[in-house]
């Protein structure tokens, strides 16, 4: 063998070690920075909470937060001590509550249709084909539910409210806002009436002896197979629930399933949602 060739074949064999050798730290050094991915992976993973993670007392704490209503702000009756939050007007007919606690949002319109053709009276379209319904089935039965009152806009509630403060003012000698209060006892703040959602109707009579007539005999049989709730019951628990007299011609809709479930329970819409109020007195007398 020459010697040329001897020092072909040490070559190739130094070049062939070099290259093992870049081979094995490249991956030596592969599997380092895996591990240390790995490593850092689980840390963060360990550190984040997932959703489905949280505690119940976590989960609790976040639901009060986002269910929160959401105070009216500049509440023009403020001054009076009226501080109410504004309704959720986005859980369908069965889930608004309108009281003192709850008025409608300043740009709430409800699409109105009249529920029996010729009265004059309308209510939210939602509600109007059962009222409709249900005066055509009380009518077979020789029953006649005469609509006397259903939308009222709060432009018109505000008008009867201030009018109702004035005369307070000039009659009781009182300033506007002991005026306001006692207004507020007899009749509903505008935005707070369930009228001004167009989801209530008076029916029949505006006497509490409407409550001796066939009429209201029916409807106690029968209103909530056709959606409508008593708004405001007799009882004094109903009206500490409600912060209303009672009202045997007012009628609220709801839909067939939450009426006949309120009914089935013996309950008021306040006990129904579990936002009852707590009133010593019943201090509103009109709607």
């Amino acid at each position: 063998m020459t010697p040329r060739i001897i020092r072909i074949i040490a070559l190739e064999c130094v070049i062939i070690i070099i290259a093992i050798t870049m081979i094995g730290a490249a991956v030596t050094e592969h599997n380092r920075f895996k591990e240390e991915g790995s490593k850092i992976a689980a840390e963060e993973a360990s550190s984040a909470v997932p959703v489905e993670g949280k505690t119940s007392a976590e989960k609790t704490t976040e639901k009060e937060t986002t269910s929160a209503p959401e105070k009216k702000s500049n509440y023009e009756y403020s001054y009076a001590g009226f501080d109410p939050a504004v309704a959720d007007t986005s859980s369908g007919v069965s889930g608004l509550l309108l009281n003192r606690d709850f008025v409608l949002p300043d740009n709430y319109k409800p699409v109105l249709k009249e529920i029996v053709s010729g009265s004059g009276v309308y209510l939210d379209e939602r509600a109007a084909p059962y009222f409709q319904a249900m005066y055509d089935d009380a009518k077979e039965d020789g029953i006649v539910l005469n609509p006397l009152s259903g939308y009222r806009s709060v432009q018109r509630q505000k008008r009867s409210f201030e009018n109702m403060i004035k005369t307070i003012m000039r009659e009781e000698d009182l300033d506007r806002e002991d005026a306001t209060k006692a207004a507020a006892e007899r009749m509903m703040l505008p935005g707070s009436s369930e009228h001004n959602a167009g989801l209530a109707v008076d029916v029949c009579s505006q006497a509490k002896s409407f409550e001796n007539t066939k009429e209201f005999e029916w409807l106690s049989e029968n209103a909530a197979d056709y959606g409508f709730i008593l708004r405001y019951p007799k009882s004094d628990e109903a009206q500490k629930q409600t912060g209303m007299d009672y009202e045997p011609w007012h009628y609220r809709f709801v839909g067939v399933n939450a009426a006949k479930e309120i009914k089935r329970k013996g309950v008021t819409l306040e006990e129904y949602l579990g936002a009852v109020q707590s009133v010593s007195e019943p201090s509103l007398t009109s709607s």
